[in-house]
């Protein structure tokens, strides 16, 4: 035997005409103050679109931050690679003339030896400055700690967050 009544899908809005509510019946009570208790159905509507509201914002937030780091990280890649190919071409001209400054007091193969060894010094200490600079690129901070506060929001204790 048919009603003609079905049962609201808790993941679709309605309106109030749709819901069978008229201006005197939800709108007017609403309005005097009068009580109207929610449906179990229109609370887990309720919350499933906050959680989707929710990460939809979290997966926003996390581009952002994603974007923002690669950026930093990409900029600063790219001046460490242009300034190592001028440099590369200046200290290659520069250690030749040492090398052959050298060669005319000690010999030629020392004075190899002796230039190499420097420019061993000087790598390790480039590459030491680089690791401190890579280490400061800071990832995804904001929604790291965001996404952690979840579990306490859905469980109604966000003053557990704080």
């Amino acid at each position: 035997m048919s009603t003609g009544y079905t049962e609201p899908d808790p993941g679709r809005s309605y309106t109030a005409a749709q819901q069978g509510y008229t201006a005197e019946q939800g709108y007017s009570a609403a309005a005097q103050g009068q009580d109207q208790e929610i449906s179990l159905g229109e609370r887990l509507g309720n919350v499933t679109r906050d959680l989707s509201t929710l990460m939809q914002q979290e997966v926003a937030l996390a581009k952002a931050e994603v974007k923002q780091s690669t950026s930093q990280l990409g900029k600063g890649v790219g001046l460490m690679a242009g300034a190592a190919v001028g440099g590369f071409l200046v200290l290659l001209f520069l250690s030749v003339s040492l090398w052959w400054a050298i060669g005319n007091y000690i010999g030629r193969g020392w004075a190899a030896l002796i230039v190499a060894v420097i420019w061993a010094i000087i790598a390790a200490i480039l590459l030491s400055v680089g690791r401190k600079e890579l280490k400061r690129v800071r990832g995804l901070p904001t929604t790291a700690d965001t996404l952690g506060k979840i579990p306490n929001a859905v469980k109604g204790r966000e003053e557990d967050n704080r």
